[in-house]
């Protein structure tokens, strides 16, 4: 939602048009390219890339577009096509480039401390409600604990930390590869 961003790659620049601005990244100045499991309130099909650029400033975008609050168009095919020309372009234009996938160590650390820790006090209230002989909680906890382990777990496995190969564009962080 919000303003129509349009990416576009020409040569060994990325154009991005904000409509009432376009900006050029030379691909050059791309220090980092970082690859994200990022699912949304909706969707749990979100994925992002983020470039980041020696002047400190990023540019991220991701395979979903929002056109109002419950429309959203994912187009995995275009975005895989897209990130792929990207990658290949950066390696190209700046071989320093460090291409990782998933969340920073500290960052993916602390998410992997509060999903074990959110489920741990849901087991603990389950148990506690089985041991009390209140069964529909104990059902409820059981049915909590499924669920969200269900929506924790490729948060927490797809984002892991990983050094890639320059120019290497991750399968299971960037949907969409023709087969």
């Amino acid at each position: 939602m919000g303003i129509e961003v349009g990416y576009k790659l020409l040569g060994d620049t990325l154009e991005v048009d904000r409509t009432r601005r376009v900006d050029n990244v030379r691909l050059s100045a791309v220090e980092q390219v970082r690859f994200l499991y990022a699912p949304g309130n909706i969707s749990s099909k979100g994925f992002r890339t983020q470039l980041k650029l020696n002047d400190g400033r990023t540019v991220t975008f991701g395979n979903l577009s929002w056109r109002s609050l419950t429309d959203i168009d994912r187009d995995d095919a275009g975005y895989h096509r897209f990130v792929a020309a990207l990658a290949a372009a950066i390696a190209r234009a700046n071989p320093r480039a460090r291409f990782v996938g998933g969340k920073p160590k500290p960052l993916w650390l602390l998410l992997v401390l509060v999903s074990l820790l959110c489920l741990l006090m849901l087991a603990g209230f389950t148990l506690r409600a089985f041991l009390q002989g209140t069964t529909n909680a104990g059902l409820l906890g059981v049915l909590l604990i499924a669920a969200s382990f269900w929506q924790v777990w490729p948060l927490v496995a797809l984002n892991k930390p990983r050094e890639l190969a320059s120019g290497e564009v991750p399968d299971d962080l960037v949907p969409g590869r023709a087969g």
